[in-house]
């Protein structure tokens, strides 16, 4: 490998961490039937869950939906941060494909 290819490597590999950390680093968000609110690292770190004060516990199936509601709001905030890597990540996948099997 000549130097030049070398050193667009190396900046890629660079590149890849940064987003990689940027992605860690930020804060995902997701509600769900307006009753909770959750906040998520990139990591996956579940940060904070918040539950509207509105919402009244009555019955054991309240408390069911409200473990529901908490599960759903998590699994979006999980997708979204899936998504994000992917719109991310893809092109440094694509980068390296194109290097024919050298990686």
């Amino acid at each position: 490998m000549n130097q030049q290819i070398i050193k667009k490597i190396k900046k890629m590999q660079e590149d890849m961490v940064a987003a990689q950390q940027e992605i860690e680093s930020t804060s995902f968000y997701a509600s769900s039937g307006g009753v909770v609110d959750v906040e998520v690292k990139g990591t996956k770190e579940l940060v904070r869950v918040n539950i509207s004060e509105d919402f009244t516990v009555e019955s054991k199936e309240d408390l069911e939906i409200l473990g529901d509601m908490i599960v759903a709001a998590c699994n979006q905030a999980y997708k979204e941060i899936e998504k994000t890597i992917q719109e991310k990540m893809s092109q440094y996948q694509d980068l390296l494909s194109g290097f024919g099997g050298l990686f």
